[in-house]
């Protein structure tokens, strides 16, 4: 009978051990990955306090309540994109998401109120700003992808 035990010493023995160690390596080290990934969660971390900074109108508190729950979820995805980016890359298109309502949102959310300029201009901005990280994100994690598959063939 053949011996089918599972050893935790087992992937020591992998044949393609080496080449995920390096594609591994590459991929967590590379500064362009690090700086889009703190910046996302720069983003988060802003467009969680932005309502305090720019002074939303008490009118608005359900763009406070939004802003401040997507802040902390692209923050949570930025710190995700850091820790393990190919687990995470097919979420940069929910962020890329994410920005389309924000930039949206003055208007949908505050139905029946008036959002100021400054309101305006916080949301266009943050949303885009979230979008442009978010393809930059995706498209690097594409072109990893791609590299990697390239170097089997």
């Amino acid at each position: 009978m053949a011996d089918v035990s599972h050893r935790a010493g087992d992937m020591r023995t992998h044949p393609d051990i080496a080449e995920m160690r390096s594609r591994y390596a590459r991929m967590m080290d590379g500064p362009q990955g690090v700086a889009v990934d703190g910046l996302v969660v720069l983003a988060g971390l802003y467009l969680a306090i932005s309502p305090y900074v720019v002074h939303f109108s008490a009118a608005s508190h359900e763009l406070v309540v939004c802003n401040l729950i997507l802040g902390i979820g692209i923050a949570a995805l930025g710190l995700g994109l850091t820790l393990a980016p190919a687990r995470m890359f097919g979420l940069t298109w929910a962020m890329a998401a994410t920005g389309v309502f924000l930039i949206i949102s003055p208007w949908v959310v505050t139905v029946g109120h008036t959002a100021t300029r400054g309101m305006i201009w916080n949301q266009v901005v943050v949303g885009g700003l979230t979008c442009l990280l978010a393809f930059t994100a995706a498209g690097m994690a594409a072109a990893t992808a791609a590299g990697s598959r390239r170097r089997r063939i």
